[in-house]
């Protein structure tokens, strides 16, 4: 149980880091791929590409801690 409640802590500051980092970083969000419409009232946005990417990283990481 303590392994999984470091592993946790550990996350969650990694995740504090990159929503501290995200408005540092000018190309996260506006990727290729990410779907941005702008209509008079409405504005719709999707970051699709921003999404895959960070899910790659994210499965990268967590391959890396949990391989037996």
């Amino acid at each position: 149980m303590a392994k999984y409640l470091i592993i946790a802590g550990i996350a969650l500051a990694a995740i504090g880091l990159i929503f501290l980092m995200a408005g540092k970083l000018p190309w996260l969000g506006k990727l290729p791929g990410d779907i941005l419409v702008k209509k008079e009232n409405f504005t719709f946005y999707f970051p699709v590409t921003t999404c895959v990417i960070a899910s790659v990283i994210l499965s990268i990481i967590l391959y890396v801690f949990f391989r037996k």
